[in-house]
């Protein structure tokens, strides 16, 4: 990669952290591109360049945000291992919950108020790889693999499972009487989430 391209890109990447907790702190509406380009400690007109508009980049956030979320299960296929796959999905899921908590919130925020501003991406690419995967997960089933149960029921556990940890931050915190997250909390969480969705899909892993 030359020094002008990886530069685009830093300058890429700090302008959508920048937004991710902009947007989170206020937002679409509270949210400005100036207030995103101070954030971001670059002149306003490289925020237009690079996004064009506060709605482009707002959908880019939150499509940054679903991209982290799924990892090995966007790539698996019927010959994988349902038990290491969806082991991954949980345990990438929660640390970007404890890593990314802003991120989760966002969407969350985005979507209880009606996904105004995303409505034809959870339609025209979203839904998409949630029938392909709902149909990874039938597949397996059909192979004898894991146990029947109802695919989009236990995709939409997992998510809410795993972003319980960063939408109700606060509310974990205080029941559990700590100040933050540790890397032991990560993998207790995580044992505990996966033993209780494998155990219920059949699965064991190796």
């Amino acid at each position: 990669m030359s020094k002008r391209q990886n530069h685009r890109e830093e300058v890429f990447v700090k302008i959508l952290d920048a937004a991710e907790v902009e947007f989170g702190l206020k937002g679409y509406n509270g949210a400005s591109l100036q207030h995103i380009a101070e954030r971001a400690g670059l002149p306003k007109p490289n925020i237009i360049y690079y996004f064009q508009s506060k709605a482009n980049l707002y959908k880019q956030v939150l499509d940054q945000t679903l991209m982290g979320w799924n990892d090995l299960f966007d790539r698996a296929t019927v010959e994988d291992d349902p038990a290491e796959v969806l082991d991954s999905f949980i345990r990438v899921k929660l640390k970007n919950s404890f890593e990314k908590p802003v991120a989760s919130r966002l969407f969350a925020m985005e979507v209880v108020s009606g996904a105004s501003h995303i409505g034809d991406y959870l339609k025209e690419d979203l839904r998409p790889w949630f029938v392909s995967r709902v149909e990874l997960l039938e597949a397996w089933m059909a192979a004898g693999k894991m146990r029947q149960t109802d695919a989009a029921s236990l995709i939409f556990m997992i998510w809410a499972t795993t972003q319980h940890y960063a939408d109700f931050e606060a509310q974990v915190l205080a029941l559990s009487g700590k100040e933050g997250y540790n890397e032991d909390d990560l993998i207790r969480i995580g044992d505990a989430i996966s033993g209780i969705v494998l155990a219920g899909c059949g699965l064991t892993k190796a």
